[in-house]
């Protein structure tokens, strides 16, 4: 396929019609990329091969151009010369120099034509490109999502959830028999501070007893 037809056929081409259709979005995006830098590669090196003929043209329009000038001088001189059959001579291989020119001038504006066109023609194809990864980003991004939702669904459908949080039941009621073990080998016991606390409740109790013994004499005495 040539490398026209084949720009032809990207440019033309609907990229999401493509991608649509395809058993491997992914991969098929990766293919019309690798396919339209290829292209994109062929298309520059015909407009740098133009751009150097361009070049060379130029600079045989100005030798032609020089030479006509000079051969116009050979003429003048000799009609100053009075020798009207070299300037005849002049005059006829100044034409000759002019002619080519004007072909020259031709291949030119053909050049100039065609680096437009390509121009044009590169610009739509960097643009098709530009799509195109843009489309392989949104690929990739929908795949990754698309794995990891698998995966999780392939988790909790498996099983291993449910098993592993039943393990973690499981261990949760073996740590509290052992707190409560522990606990309970503590029943009885009165720490510092408890032990304290009841001496100090004692002491209460004795004064509001010794009061009590004084009330109670107090009222026997007086119905005496």
């Amino acid at each position: 396929m040539g490398i026209f037809s084949r720009f032809s056929d990207i440019i033309n081409s609907n990229i999401n019609s493509l991608l649509d259709k395809a058993e491997d979005p992914e991969k098929m995006v990766r293919l019309i990329i690798q396919e339209m830098e290829e292209t994109l590669v062929e298309v520059r090196t015909v407009s740098a091969k133009a751009i150097a003929d361009k070049k060379e043209l130029l600079r045989r329009k100005q030798w032609l151009a020089d030479q006509s000038d000079a051969w116009e001088l050979k003429a003048e001189l000799a009609i100053k010369k009075e020798r009207e059959d070299l300037a005849k001579g002049a005059l006829a291989e100044r034409l000759k120099f002019i002619n080519d020119g004007v072909g020259v001038e031709a291949e030119l504006e053909a050049i100039e034509e065609g680096l437009q066109s390509l121009e044009g023609e590169i610009t739509q194809l960097q643009q098709k490109i530009a799509e195109a990864k843009a489309r392989q980003k949104s690929l990739v991004a929908r795949q990754k999502t698309a794995s990891s939702k698998l995966k999780v669904r392939m988790v909790l459908q498996g099983g291993s959830v449910e098993e592993t949080l039943s393990k973690l039941e499981g261990y949760e009621r073996k740590l509290d028999e052992l707190e409560g073990r522990a606990e309970s080998m503590d029943l009885g016991k009165k720490s510092l501070s408890e032990e304290i606390e009841q001496l100090a409740k004692n002491d209460e109790v004795e004064a509001q007893l010794a009061a009590l013994k004084k009330r109670v004499e107090s009222k026997s005495q007086e119905t005496k």
